[in-house]
């Protein structure tokens, strides 16, 4: 699988996690079947910025929800969206992080 098609593949699954909710870069990898590839899915968030449609990372999180990209967005503008969408964010991390999870893997299951 090429670094593009594998890019596109988890924008598209970026693109459904609803407002409000976040998932982790590993639970992305996971479900596109590349368990240990949670740092390639990082790497296709840096690289999202002229996707079309454009890619809701700042909703993809570490898996402590911590808001590991808030550097590539430059200033509070990750945690401004989050909190724009009713998330609660303290010191960089997701509040109430497991209710607000949304793993692909059982939100997309066949």
């Amino acid at each position: 699988m090429d670094d593009i098609n594998f890019f596109d593949k988890v924008y598209e699954v970026a693109r459904l996690i609803p407002p409000g909710r976040v998932t982790s870069y590993g639970a992305i990898a996971a479900y596109l079947g590349t368990k240990g590839s949670s740092r390639m899915v990082g790497y296709a968030m840096q690289a999202c910025g002229k996707a079309l449609p454009p890619v809701p990372a700042h909703r993809i999180v570490n898996r402590q929800g911590l808001l590991t990209a808030k550097f590539h967005f430059g200033g509070d503008l990750m945690e401004q969206l989050l909190e724009s969408e009713g998330v609660k964010v303290i010191d960089n991390q997701v509040q109430d992080f497991k209710n607000l999870f949304w793993d692909p893997s059982v939100e997309l299951a066949l």
